[in-house]
């Protein structure tokens, strides 16, 4: 499991291209019969990526000692949220079975025991993407198909950012000690998300993106407003942000995002705008 320890506002300033990517960036998210795990001390979240192809995978595979997270299993003081990009697949949890096709989403609540993932076709396997974030007490789990999350259809085209916002583990979807998350898809000819841009003191987030055709990027911005960075964002790689910071992004063409949110409210618009002309 690989580590990332918060960095404050004053280092963001100075750090090199290569630092930014280091610190922020979380790539290789989705291995064959695999679990990935980053853990950031940003809220202590954890982004996952699982992708059963040949077996059913466990959830906890890699984590050989939980002295990380002070428990006996995963979910035992955690909420989890998970959204499959890939083909029709299966999360079996705690013996319970939840069958999953493209763009469904799962939450399973703290004291989840038993988390394992599955796909129906290895030929065209199940991508989990997935988040868990510290919890306080048990809840109830949804299983979440595309259809029945809040879709939002904002932007137009002549501003490039014509857009459906596609709300799964949502306050107004279900109850969570404190994750949340959504998909957003970019229309053809639109490339521009969260524009013009927050922040939100009182949680951070992280931007999963893909469905980024090839030979194209997405260049995520971060930063204070006045002392704003980059960093180039290809496929299925996600993002962390701190709380402090904007998280943008436009793309070379239209795509696909994950953004997970956790931290002091559930408040979708509980947002601190930041005017564009201000943008350093």
């Amino acid at each position: 499991m690989d580590i990332r320890y918060s960095t404050g506002k004053e280092p963001f300033m100075t750090m090199t291209t290569e630092e930014l990517r280091d610190e922020f960036l979380i790539t290789d998210i989705f291995k064959e019969d695999d679990v990935s795990a980053v853990y950031s001390h940003v809220d202590r979240i954890v982004v996952m990526g699982a992708m059963p192809v040949n077996e059913t995978v466990k959830l906890d595979k890699n984590i050989d000692s939980w002295k990380n997270f002070g428990v006996n299993y995963l979910l035992e003081r955690r909420e989890l949220g998970t959204i499959n990009i890939g083909g029709k697949g299966r999360v079996i949890a705690d013996s319970k079975e939840y069958k999953m096709d493209h763009f469904d989403g799962l939450y399973l609540p703290m004291g989840t025991k038993e988390v394992s993932f599955a796909s129906d076709d290895k030929d065209n396997p199940a991508k989990f993407y997935i988040c868990t974030t510290p919890a306080h007490t048990p809840k109830v789990a949804k299983l979440i198909p595309l259809k029945d999350a809040i879709h939002k259809h904002l932007g137009e085209q002549k501003t490039s950012n014509e857009r459906t916002i596609n709300q799964y583990i949502h306050p107004d979807v279900l109850d969570t000690c404190q994750l949340s998350m959504g998909l957003t898809h970019l229309e053809e000819g639109s490339v521009w998300n969260t524009m013009p841009v927050h922040t939100h003191e009182r949680r951070m987030e992280v931007y999963f993106y893909f469905d980024v055709p090839k030979d194209n990027v997405v260049f995520h911005f971060m930063g204070e407003p006045d002392e704003t960075r980059h960093i180039v964002m290809h496929n299925e790689e996600a993002v962390i942000n701190p709380s402090w910071s904007i998280h943008s992004g436009c793309g070379t063409s239209n795509y696909t995002f994950i953004w997970a949110m956790c931290g002091e409210n559930r408040a979708y618009d509980d947002q601190d705008w930041i005017k564009t002309e201000d943008l350093r």
